[in-house]
């Protein structure tokens, strides 16, 4: 084992360097630091279990997300919902067209990614509760489009105005809950927040089955009924939550962001020593982060380092998609074109559905022994194998040969639960920079909805038998898709596990490369005597050790 050093270069005007009151605040900033490494899960718990309250508050509103997902997907394997918007087939019963299929899935990501845009302007702008709130109310007003739509247009639209809110959900959650808790936790908070959209699923899936039984155009409009139970309660949480420090921070407003640390962490055995400490340590990781970049807009997630971090984002996004995990939006249509009746299919979803919570579970015990770069490419690896095997089962015409579909669908949705779903909110919110960090969320999830839309708009063709009549054997196209998603993961996703937000811009700003991230020490507090001769020039440097095993 060879040692290397790597010196990066960043001039911080915002830290002078001969000034006391700096060099004070970077002192408290390196104690949070230290004092953030020492923590154990049982502390961090203890201590800030208020902000792991909220950060799992705020990511309930994903739950809503995770219902339609699945609850207009199933409604195309629905009698009264074929027989309202279908057309009728030789045969004499009625189907949705695919391209109507592709249609009613596309119009709410569509309508995600005028959100996605919206929030990071407002989220930056306004800050989270704000933006939270207003947003929430307005999916209230929305709700009512997919409720009472007598035509597919009208159902589209509608289903186009509600995902401009859960766009806005799908980032703001993810790096709220990223920015409230300490580095410990935070593996367990951003998974928690793909569980909230399992739960959502599951929950959809269940009220999928249990209408089944209901006559008429009720059957379809109660499950958009019940997505009101969420806004309102919400709301009134939000209102009283605290606002993400690092967010207040970011706007310049101190002492906001003061009050926000005391009323994140428990208040006995919490000093004003402490919270003083973490928010040196945000201004300090801030304002390192405004000396590399120059500005904060979309077109700077594009500029030099962050280039790489926005990559990581978009591909990790997209792979949400591409690793196979496509079939299941459309799991009813794709277990009935295998050969399960219309109960037997809604039922095997329930099962499908609750992958999402049982494998959330799991987990949270795997990724802090395994870090995210190793569970995201080893489940990556397994779904893989699961696709060829379910693609070469749709050449055989037997119950067998659909049973085995189902379980097998089962087993891979259960490892993607595991791994890639919940890993990639952890990677996402780690990854980027902490100024750019809503914007590259937001690229990154824009990436995701427009994967959506190509796989919304063939995976309904793959599998209908009204078109291209694929079955199982779209199995193969997304093993294919799969496959290229874990060769790059192999050469340019990075462990960033037990990384603060501070050490991970020092290694991006140090180009360290992916396979080496995790043997890497960096240090953004060390400084060496060529260093301190130049402090009077406003410089700051930081030294990171690099560990290179032979």
């Amino acid at each position: 084992m060879s040692q290397a050093k790597v010196v990066a270069h960043v001039t911080a005007a915002d830290l002078d360097l001969n000034d006391v009151e700096i060099l004070r605040l970077v002192h408290q900033a390196q104690e949070a630091d230290i004092a953030d490494h020492s923590l154990t899960i049982k502390q961090a718990l203890k201590k800030y279990k208020k902000a792991v309250f909220w950060a799992m508050f705020l990511s309930t509103a994903l739950i809503m997300e995770g219902y339609d997902l699945v609850i207009i997907s199933s409604f195309y394997g629905q009698g009264q919902f074929q027989r309202r918007f279908g057309e009728q087939q030789p045969d004499g019963t009625y189907a949705i067209p695919a391209s109507w299929q592709s249609g009613l899935s596309n119009s709410s990501v569509v309508g995600q990614l005028v959100g996605l845009f919206i929030n990071g302007w407002t989220q930056d702008r306004f800050g989270c509760r704000p933006t939270m709130m207003f947003f929430l109310a307005w999916m209230c007003i929305t709700i009512f489009g997919p409720v009472f739509a007598t035509s597919l247009p009208l159902l589209a639209f509608g289903e186009a105005m509600c995902g401009v809110s859960w766009g806005v959900f799908q980032t703001l959650s993810t790096a709220y809950a990223s920015e409230v808790v300490p580095t410990v936790l935070r593996p367990y908070v951003t998974a928690y927040v793909c569980m909230c959209w399992g739960a959502g699923i599951l929950f959809s899936s269940g009220v999928a089955r249990a209408v089944l039984v209901i006559e008429g155009d009720w059957a379809w409009r109660l499950p958009f009924c019940l997505q009101w139970i969420w806004p309102v309660p919400l709301i009134i949480g939000v209102y009283f939550a605290p606002e993400s420090p690092w967010n207040s921070v970011r706007r310049g407003k101190l002492e906001e962001a003061r009050n926000s640390l005391v009323a994140l962490r428990k208040r006995s055995g919490t000093n004003d020593t402490d919270i003083d400490a973490t928010l040196a340590y945000i201004r300090h990781t801030t304002a390192l982060e405004k000396a590399e970049t120059a500005g904060s807009s979309f077109l700077e997630c594009f500029r030099g380092t962050n280039l790489r971090r926005t990559e990581i984002n978009m591909v990790v996004w997209a792979a949400q998609i591409l690793c196979g995990n496509a079939i299941l939006g459309f799991s009813i249509v794709f277990l009935q074109a295998s050969g399960f009746s219309e109960t037997q299919s809604f039922n095997v979803n329930i099962s499908l559905s609750a992958c999402y919570i049982v494998g959330g579970i799991i987990c949270w015990f795997l990724m802090v022994r395994l870090g995210r770069a190793t569970l995201y490419m080893g489940g990556l690896a397994f779904m893989f194998v699961c696709l060829i095997a379910i693609g070469g089962l749709g050449f055989a015409k037997s119950d067998q040969a659909s049973l085995a579909v189902g379980i097998l669908l089962v087993i891979s949705t259960l490892c993607n639960m595991i791994t890639v779903g919940p890993v990639c909110y952890p990677i996402v919110a780690e990854t980027p920079s902490g100024r750019l960090r809503y914007k590259t969320i937001v690229i990154g999830r824009v990436v995701y909805n427009l994967t959506g839309i190509f796989s919304n708009s063939v995976t309904p063709r793959m599998i209908s038998a009204t078109s291209w009549g694929w079955g199982a054997k779209a199995g193969f196209f997304y093993a294919g898709t799969n496959l290229l998603c874990l060769a790059w993961c192999y050469f340019r996703l990075p462990e960033t596990k037990d990384r603060t937000f501070g050490e991970i811009d020092i290694l991006f700003e140090n180009k360290v490369p992916a396979r080496k991230f995790k043997y890497t020490k960096a240090d953004q507090f060390v400084q060496s005597d060529d260093q301190r001769l130049e402090e009077s020039k406003g410089e700051r440097k930081t030294e990171v050790d690099h560990s290179e095993f032979a």
